[in-house]
């Protein structure tokens, strides 16, 4: 008994057969598309079906279903074969795929202004090898043969009323659909698509809001119930890089909160706010890793609650972290400038690093009534060779200056002089024309000792052991 194959069998190769009915060559390989008995004939193999399938030739008028549209191209699902058997199509035939410049005898941008998903149409093959195509443009009888309305669901009739030709008698849309002559049953119907005309002003608006314009998906679909549908939203950042469009929230309602621990989590921070009322709106804002970056915004239903929570959350230890609340559309303040301390200013230079503020302030107390010190850092926080100290009353500084000017603090020579106070126009010591950087020429020296102190270090012999 001659044992059957199904398809997708191996029954052979491209170096001993050639194949025949119901085969396909892939790589080499012979491979049955059918369900049967293979039978050989003078070196071909085919396939003896019971239940034979069509396959599709050049020129056949085939029926389909829209089921994909890009923008430049589309696909249809192949239901039968005008004027064969009623009989299933083979596997690899299937579907068949067409571009934009083959619905019909008219400029379209895209082609979904010419067909939509569920659309029946009519349609000739053009090629039937690897990849079926089809072309519904050169023949008045291919085209869209039966479609629904994308917003209520119900079918269209065909209806010119200047560009659109079809119209739904439920909710009154009107749209453009590639008819064939026969759509609907009625013959005549291809005459409605204005083949080389251009499209009016207002066909063209109506494609240029883009996928708004072109919507493909059935809104009431006769297979569901009607119910509205609910879709699911993400709060924050919305993926895709792009950011969702929010409804702009009522003044003093929206809130920053700064300083948050990387190690805080939504929910954890959601619950705290929530105490004080009804939030609309939460946004921890994230990286592209999706670490925290310490900062977010909440939204609430009402100001008077976003008072009350700022009055209570606005300072509190979150995590080791002690978080700001503001209102997130207040303009930002000012910081208020330092304040200068009065009094005369001396610059103080070849510091030891190891010296503090105190070591410093007890070489002046005893020469003045009042000291100030301010000692710069790097950005490391290491305090610097020089510091600036104000002392009171001014009539002592020259004094203070030449007896500690030259005189020794931890086996350090260090220099004191009067600070030359800088010019606002960035031009160093004021009546002297200075450094572009703006510093003055006090500032200048002690950059200048660092910097020979650091070469020093940077030359000096390691010790022998």
């Amino acid at each position: 008994m001659a044992s059957i194959v199904t398809p997708g069998t191996v029954v052979g190769t491209t170096e001993k057969n050639s194949p025949g009915a119901g085969i396909t060559e892939q790589n080499g390989d012979l491979v049955a598309l059918l369900t049967g008995v293979v039978t050989e004939n003078e070196g071909v193999i085919s396939i003896a079906s019971h239940n034979e399938m069509l396959r599709l030739e050049v020129g056949d008028m085939i029926i389909g279903e829209v089921v994909k549209l890009n923008e430049k191209a589309g696909e249809i699902q192949v239901l039968s074969v005008e004027g064969k058997p009623n009989r299933s199509i083979m596997a690899d035939q299937l579907f068949a795929q067409f571009h934009v410049t083959r619905i019909c005898d008219r400029f379209l941008h895209n082609t979904a202004d010419g067909l939509r998903r569920r659309d029946i149409v009519r349609a000739k093959v053009s090629e039937a090898e690897n990849v079926v195509r089809i072309d519904m443009r050169e023949d008045v009888n291919c085209g869209v043969l039966w479609a629904l309305c994308p917003p209520c669901g119900d079918t269209f009739v065909a209806e010119q009323n200047g560009d659109w030709n079809v119209s739904c008698p439920t909710c009154g849309n009107q749209a453009f659909r590639a008819l064939a002559d026969d759509f609907g049953g009625e013959a005549g119907k291809s005459a409605l698509n204005g083949s080389g005309k251009r499209w009016s002003g207002a066909a063209e608006a109506q494609f240029a809001k883009g996928s708004a314009g072109r919507a493909t998906f059935i809104a009431e679909d006769i297979r569901e119930d009607g119910s509205e549908r609910t879709y699911f939203r993400f709060e924050g950042d919305v993926g895709g890089g792009r950011q969702e469009r929010r409804q702009k929230a009522a003044p003093g309602c929206r809130l920053f909160v700064g300083g948050l621990s990387f190690e805080v989590e939504d929910d954890e921070l959601r619950e705290k706010f929530a105490e004080h009322g009804k939030i609309t709106d939460f946004a921890l804002m994230r990286d592209e890793t999706g670490k925290s970056r310490g900062f977010g915004f909440i939204t609430f239903d009402k100001k008077a609650m976003a008072d009350a929570a700022v009055a209570a959350l606005d300072g509190l230890r979150l995590k080791g972290r002690k978080i700001g609340v503001r209102d997130a559309d207040a303009p930002k303040e000012d910081k208020p400038r330092r304040k200068e301390p009065e009094g005369a200013k001396l610059y103080v230079g070849n510091l030891p690093f190891k010296a503090s503020e105190d070591d410093l302030r007890a070489l002046f107390k005893d020469l003045c009534d009042s000291v100030h010190i301010y000692w710069p850092a790097d950005n490391a926080g290491r305090k610097k060779a020089f510091s600036f100290v104000t002392v009171m009353p001014e009539s002592k500084a020259e004094e203070v200056a030449k007896k500690l000017n030259g005189s020794d603090m931890m086996g350090r020579e260090i220099k004191v002089d009067i600070a030359k106070p800088r010019d606002r126009n960035n031009r160093g010591p004021k009546g002297k024309s200075g450094d572009s950087s703006g510093k003055s020429s006090r500032e200048l020296r002690a950059l200048a000792e660092e910097e020979a102190d650091s070469k020093k270090k940077k030359h000096r012999r390691p010790k022998k052991d």
